[in-house]
């Protein structure tokens, strides 16, 4: 027997409510461009909108002409999507809150979770929208997800209840002293000014 190995997230597809509507939001509010659209496949009431959410890969959203929003939160029992999260740069990290506010969209405010930061709002159909900022940047040829597998194992070994900066901290000098070599037999620290 052999696992079937994923290779990344292939798109993910929403059941939205009329095409403007999703329009306007996904590429209207979040900057997503509207790539293409066709009828869905398996149900020739629905439209299916194509978005790119930046980093090449797929959001799709169906639409109904007759579904309009609705601005109850979505279900969040087992087996339900919680919530979808996006990527953002700090500098627009950083613009967030008052971009939601000229629009008038409630937010949770930022939540610093020590390895990101966070900012939830609902879309227009009631679900849950997170824009993350991770506060770290991995070294080149890793990625955020092997910095991550790192800094979990030094929180687990000191104790810790939550991975905060300085695990992050520790995680990238691991990764890097462990992939780029150096003539020095000793990469240990130093103080040149005592």
């Amino acid at each position: 027997m052999k696992k079937i190995q994923s290779l990344g997230v292939h798109h993910i597809t929403l059941t939205g409510a009329d095409r403007q509507s999703s329009i306007d939001f996904w590429e209207g509010v979040l900057g997503m461009p509207f790539i293409f659209d066709q009828p869905n496949l398996d149900d020739p009431d629905e439209g299916h909108l194509y978005f790119d959410p930046g980093d090449g890969r797929l959001i799709t959203i169906f639409t109904n002409e007759n579904r309009k929003p609705v601005h109850n939160r979505t279900p969040t029992d087992p087996g339900c999507v919680h919530h979808l999260a996006f990527e953002v740069d700090q500098a627009t990290h950083e613009q967030v809150l008052d971009r939601l506010a000229e629009r008038g969209i409630p937010n949770s405010g930022i939540k610093d979770r020590g390895f990101m930061k966070s900012i939830y709002f609902k879309d227009p159909l009631g679900f849950l929208i997170e824009l993350a900022c991770y506060t770290f940047i991995p070294p080149r040829g890793s990625s955020h997800a092997e910095v991550m597998l790192e800094a979990h194992k030094l929180r687990v070994a000191r104790g810790d209840k939550a991975i905060g900066r300085s695990h992050l901290a520790d995680a990238v000098l691991l990764i890097v002293e462990r992939s780029q070599l150096s003539l020095s037999e000793d990469r240990g620290a130093r103080n040149p000014y005592g």
